[in-house]
């Protein structure tokens, strides 16, 4: 075990820039958190991704998973990242601690992706990777279509405002103060989650959805599958009767569970389905 660890620190110590030397633009990248995975992709060069993480290619999580497969995408442990020989490694705030530590021990240079919780933050997430990774001009086209995607939906809103909450699996809502708020927002929708569920969101009794209904219910898919308990909620026959397919609106998670990239697409999706759900039946 000790002689592992002295080899991990050795080839760690290769790639340490000299200490008052700017770090160059990194050749070797590897992404072990899904949004790190897609913005990636997006924005570097594909010779400079050396490893994206084991989610990459999960058609239900990821915006590029078919794009993904083209890459290697095994990244996990810290063993498996120092085998790859990173100059730069991509990570999120979540990602295992012990992961983290044992990289910063080592001495790799480590960037932590917070989550983002607005499209402002997913913009700033936008440009700091287009930097890191030598391609600012690619960040500021992908921010423009967001801008493209944020004007055509704004446009199209209209005068009322009808309430709508995220219901996921198990019950839970999202909150008010989240990406998937703010693009519920921009396409004409008031966010019930903040009133169910606060801020950040949280489980919600299925009795309290039903005496307090939004207008409609945002769910991942029009026929979710019934795999388990959680699932089976989503099926309840008193959801069923209170939100036929006219007041639901399908929002695949993998449009939401980043920002970045996914913006525009899901903007523009969100839009297309307060059209549908607006039109006189």
């Amino acid at each position: 075990m000790r002689s592992t660890i002295t080899g991990l620190a050795l080839a760690a110590m290769a790639i340490v820039p000299p200490a008052g030397l700017a770090a160059p633009t990194p050749q070797r990248i590897v992404s072990v958190n899904l949004c790190a995975d897609e913005l990636l992709v997006a924005l570097a060069d594909p010779a400079q991704i050396a490893s994206l993480s084991t989610y990459a290619t999960d058609p239900t999580l990821s915006f590029i998973a078919d794009r993904a497969k083209s890459f290697r995408h095994d990244a996990g442990g810290a063993e498996t990242v120092v085998g790859l020989a990173p100059d730069l490694v991509l990570a999120g705030r979540f990602t295992r601690l012990a992961t983290r530590q044992m990289l910063a021990r080592l001495g790799y240079r480590v960037v932590l992706l917070d989550p983002a919780r607005s499209v402002a933050q997913s913009v700033d997430q936008i440009r700091q990777i287009a930097a890191l990774v030598g391609h600012p001009e690619r960040g500021e086209a992908l921010i423009a279509a967001v801008d493209d995607a944020t004007a055509r939906a704004m446009a199209a809103v209209g005068e009322t405002k009808p309430t709508a909450a995220v219901y996921q699996r198990r019950g839970y809502v999202t909150g008010g103060e989240t990406l998937t708020g703010e693009l519920l927002a921009l396409v004409g929708f008031a966010n019930a989650g903040g009133v169910l569920a606060g801020a950040t969101g949280g489980f919600v009794p299925l009795e309290r959805l039903v005496t307090e209904p939004p207008d409609y219910l945002v769910v991942a898919s029009a026929s979710p599958p019934v795999e388990d308990q959680g699932s089976a909620l989503l099926a309840h026959p008193a959801l069923a009767r209170l939100y036929p397919p006219a007041r639901r609106i399908v929002l695949p998670e993998r449009l939401t569970v980043c920002g970045g990239p996914s913006l525009p697409a899901a903007v523009d999706w969100l839009a297309g389905e307060a059209r549908r759900v607006r039109l006189p039946p």
